[in-house]
């Protein structure tokens, strides 16, 4: 028997408008959907007045694992299984990597219905360079993990983009300000393609601001990469002015450290010793 395929198709962000004639293909030849939640696809299929014959199962993170086993077995005996996640592409930041893993793995046909990415959407959005970017999903939830995290993508250059949940987007903008600098360029894309879709552009700082001020709906957060490190570095006394302003701005001396450390890519320990020193002085 002819093996089946795996199709990977990406749903509409939002506005049903945005999905693809493939996608409605998809849904009503499908012999398998796999459905991060299998009552958004009955309701998706409704939108788009399309009538699904097909199986359909539940494919969400904590069952992810264990359903591979019997979709690949479907494949192999010649259907045709459909994977859908709630909005966007499988696979990103979404159930579905291992699924393709395994198919390729084993060999079986794997193929794609594009669609909507809240990735690349926010990235256009957000008029920060989009000629080099990394995705890097979302932060984790305990503080000491998460700014080791963002202290290893302080000096990257590269635009990025994460994914954050309206409970931790303030304290992950807190964490980034420090991190990477209270002036770094930034981009808070809200309820994308929806109705009340809004992008607020403007420092970590402002970021933080509007944060406080909350925010509702799901979120994508673009930050610049790092600048280019200044062709001479400032001097001990400089450095240490720049803490000191920023310390009598409400910044804790530790915090204001790491802040101008990451301004100018320089090691943390370079920044406090000069501060140490200047205040010994």
């Amino acid at each position: 028997m002819t093996a089946g395929r795996l199709v990977l198709a990406g749903t509409p962000l939002g506005r049903i408008a945005d999905a693809s004639d493939g996608l409605r293909e998809a849904l009503a030849t499908a012999d398998v959907i796999a459905a991060e939640d299998t009552r958004r696809l009955r309701r998706l299929a409704a939108d788009l007045g399309v009538e699904v014959p097909g199986a359909i199962v539940s494919y969400y993170e904590a069952v992810e694992q264990a359903r591979i086993p019997g979709l690949l077995d479907r494949v192999r005996d010649g259907a045709t299984v459909v994977l859908v996640t709630d909005a966007g592409m499988p696979s990103v930041s979404d159930p579905g990597y291992r699924l393709v893993a395994a198919a390729a793995a084993a060999g079986l046909p794997v193929t794609c219905v594009p669609g909507p990415s809240a990735v690349i959407t926010a990235l256009a959005l957000s008029g920060l360079p989009s000629d080099r970017f990394c995705f890097e999903g979302f932060l984790p939830r305990k503080a000491g993990e998460r700014t080791r995290v963002l202290a290893e993508l302080a000096g990257e250059r590269r635009t990025m983009v994460f994914f954050e949940s309206v409970h931790r987007i303030g304290e992950a903008l807190a964490a980034m300000r420090n991190a990477f600098g209270a002036d770094r360029p930034a981009a808070l894309c809200r309820e994308l393609t929806k109705t009340y879709e809004q992008v607020i552009r403007g420092s970590l700082a402002d970021l933080v601001a509007a944060a406080d001020a909350g925010l509702r709906g799901e979120l994508t957060l673009v930050v610049a990469g790092a600048p280019a490190a200044p062709a001479v570095a400032p001097g001990d006394s400089e450095l240490a002015a720049l803490v000191e302003e920023l310390v009598v701005a409400g910044r804790s001396r530790r915090d204001a450290v790491d802040e101008v450390a990451a301004r100018f890519g320089l090691p943390r320990r370079t920044v406090y010793a000069a501060a140490v020193a200047t205040r010994r002085s």
